[in-house]
């Protein structure tokens, strides 16, 4: 039996925003397993799907470059906010992400690309801008999304400067239509995925084990009903509906025109692009996102500090 601790009980009612009580409960009857724990409190109606809580560690940017038919997004971490706001340090990120475009757009690659401006890789090219700069920093993620015919369209929410800033998209779209009308639509799909953060593009695309694990949810949700079984699977397969609704980008309500889903506003602007659009991927990075920072008592750091 694994021994329920006060940071285990701290750790799910900041995730959840559930009670101490309900926490220290729900890690008793899933024996501390977490994830188990706050799928439990959901199934309860005492916590709410995917609620996040704490500050990130990471701060830094994201950047993004374009061309055309190709894209790539990346993150570079920094341990402060301020460096952020480095011009050095912008133009670091908006260089790395130039150098990107030109490999297959994973992290490795990424790294060992040569940096223009130093001549250098860009991992040391990293290394030196942490020794001038005085913060360390990672390059932690990216992704680059091309296609043969169309574009990906890019957006950057709330901008720092000209290509950067703490969430970045991209959307692929592949037609043979009039490149700048699809760019417009992409665009605005872009910032409608900024917005929603949908788990897939088509509902048979989300992920196997995420859908099993809302079914359960909805399973053990709908059996408090007291209800027969055969209602309670009707009842699960209408639920099961609404999320797949909820999380697949085309099916979602289109937060520019909520009177259309995403799939139909595409539909829409075929005519003004002139040929079929179909979305072939989509990225979208947000600074830190997964990257939990500890939270500190200050003042007992400066008592700790004080004493000895």
């Amino acid at each position: 039996m694994t021994e329920i601790t006060a940071a285990m009980v701290k750790e799910l009612r900041e995730k959840t925003g559930a009670g101490m009580m309900d926490c220290k409960k729900a890690l008793a009857e899933t024996n501390g397993d977490m994830e188990a724990a706050i799928d439990w409190l959901r199934a309860k109606g005492i916590a709410k799907a995917d609620k996040k809580s704490g500050r990130t560690a990471a701060e830094g940017l994201v950047g993004i470059a374009g061309a055309g038919t190709k894209a790539v997004v990346v993150e570079i971490n920094s341990e402060t906010d301020f460096v952020a706001r480095n011009d050095a340090f912008q133009d670091l990120v908006r260089g790395v992400a130039g150098v990107a475009l030109s490999t297959d757009g994973s992290v490795d690659a990424i790294a060992a690309a040569t940096y223009p401006a130093t001549g250098k890789s860009v991992a040391e090219s990293l290394k030196d801008a942490i020794a001038t700069i005085g913060e360390n920093m990672t390059l932690r993620r990216a992704t680059l999304l091309s296609v043969e015919d169309g574009v990906v369209a890019t957006y950057i929410h709330n901008a720092v400067a000209d290509g950067l800033g703490k969430l970045g998209v991209l959307v692929a779209l592949k037609s043979t239509g009039n490149k700048d009308a699809l760019n417009a639509i992409g665009r605005q799909v872009a910032m409608h995925i900024a917005a929603t953060n949908p788990l897939a593009i088509r509902a048979e695309e989300v992920d196997a084990a995420v859908a099993e694990r809302e079914r359960n949810v909805f399973i053990e949700q709908s059996r408090a009903s007291g209800k027969p079984d055969n209602i309670i699977e009707k009842m699960v397969e209408g639920r099961m509906r609404k999320f797949f609704e909820e999380v697949a980008l085309l099916s979602q309500a289109f937060v520019i025109n909520p009177d259309l889903t995403v799939g139909a506003a595409i539909k829409e602007a075929e005519k003004e692009v002139g040929a079929p659009i179909e979305v072939t991927g989509m990225a979208r990075l947000l600074l830190g996102e997964g990257v939990e920072k500890e939270a500190t008592d200050f003042a007992a750091e400066v008592a700790a500090a004080a004493k000895g």
